[in-house]
């Protein structure tokens, strides 16, 4: 469908073709129509689907055409501020032919940051991102209109209850209006999810466009290595200068620093990003990232969440994700706009049952490549679990046969 048929106001179909969109995907031909009619939603769709658009274009419309009421119309919480960050200017260009007014509220900044944020709270900017915690604070302070909001929008739920965000979600939800539309957009589906839901949601409306499955123009692969090989098999992976911007996700904060440490030490240009930053420091370190003078970024699946770049070429899984939905998210960081992308994956003696638990999801065997030579062999893949007899023995481009690059140097 295309988005002239969605019943959108003219300026954000002017705004959608200005930035090269022509079709909806399929969350947002379900999901704006839903949001339109004012029908609660919760909406299982994974990063990459073009879930933002799908909730930010119908609240565009609804404040474009509404009676002049002013005031704050939606209220936006997100897991992270990078996230926050991201979603305000998507915003911006979607609202590029309207006058709708947007703030993105979070921490890690200096009192003057806050300052700012309370003052467009007050002067009731039309929309509102935030993270949970910054957003509670500026609540408590008083002095905040939301008798006008119309919208409370949960983006990434899941994420958010996994960093423990429940109360806070729930003390935000006391300070809205009884009278409101509550969407929920979350990439997995699993009981505390529903909980939440039963609690904001009234009667809503469920979309499931959760595929589970990565774009087929990633080429995957997975090496066996013990830990002391890692940091080795990375700077065999990066000795070619063709890969210009990689993403390696550690599951740990302190590996983050270990890892770039070390890559820094053999002369290549990483750096690594966490929570343990000042905000100031990590958007400088994903700026430095994007402008490609940083090569290697290293992060946790928690930052991840905010990093939406285009041209990242590889993902290096460096420890494998405890949540097999991670491991979908992680190298959907790569292949984006319909570009070619690799994902290479460490598999250690213990990381092997959780591995077996993607290749259970993806219902593909990912190819484990042979170690070079001067690496030295890993360790066996035997995981304990027997592999699932389920498993679909077709052949899929995004999981068979890893990089050819790769495989010439084995």
């Amino acid at each position: 469908m295309k988005f002239s048929e969605l019943n959108l106001d003219e300026a954000l179909i002017d705004a959608v073709e200005s930035m090269g969109f022509d079709e909806a995907t399929p969350i947002q031909e379900l999901a704006i129509p839903a949001i339109l009619n004012d029908e609660d939603l919760i909406a299982c769709a994974q990063t990459g689907t073009g879930k933002t658009a799908a909730y930010i274009l119908p609240t565009l419309h609804k404040i474009a055409v509404q009676a002049e009421e002013g005031g704050i119309h939606t209220i936006v919480i997100v897991p992270t501020r990078e996230l926050a960050l991201q979603i305000d200017q998507q915003l911006q260009g979607f609202s590029y032919f309207t006058s709708t007014s947007s703030i993105a509220v979070y921490g890690g900044g200096d009192s003057n940051s806050f300052s700012q944020q309370r003052n467009a709270l007050k002067q009731g900017a039309d929309i509102v991102i935030a993270t949970p915690g910054k957003l509670i604070s500026q609540l408590r302070s008083g002095g905040i209109n939301l008798s006008h909001l119309k919208q409370f929008v949960l983006d990434e739920a899941d994420r958010m209850l996994d960093m423990g965000f429940f109360e806070d979600i729930m003390e935000i939800s006391s300070f809205l209006p009884e009278s409101k539309q509550t969407i929920l957009f979350s990439a997995t589906m699993p009981p505390k999810i529903q909980k939440l839901a039963n609690q904001l949601l009234k009667s809503p409306t469920e979309i499931n466009i959760a595929i589970s499955k990565p774009a087929e123009n990633i080429t995957q692969g997975a090496f066996l290595l013990y830990p002391k090989q890692k940091v080795e098999m990375i700077k065999y992976l990066l000795q070619d200068d063709d890969i210009e911007s990689t993403i390696i996700f550690t599951s740990t904060k302190s590996a983050v620093k270990e890892v770039a440490k070390a890559l820094q030490g053999l002369g290549l240009k990483a750096q690594g990003i966490s929570s343990d930053l000042q905000q100031d420091e990590r958007e400088e370190v994903l700026r430095l990232f994007r402008a490609g003078i940083t090569r290697i970024l290293v992060a946790t699946d928690v930052v991840s969440r905010g990093i939406d770049i285009d041209t990242i070429e590889l993902v290096i899984n460096y420890d494998v994700p405890n949540d097999p939905e991670d491991y979908v998210h992680r190298i959907g960081r790569t292949a984006r706009a319909n570009r070619e992308g690799e994902a290479i994956t460490f598999i250690s003696t213990s990381d092997q049952d959780k591995f077996l638990r993607i290749e259970e999801l993806l219902e593909a065997t990912i190819r484990k490549v042979k170690n070079p030579a001067h690496i030295g062999d890993g360790p066996e893949y035997a995981p304990r679990k027997k592999r699932a007899s389920s498993f679909k023995k077709k052949p899929r481009r995004s999981s068979g046969g890893g990089n050819s690059r790769r495989k010439n140097k084995s």
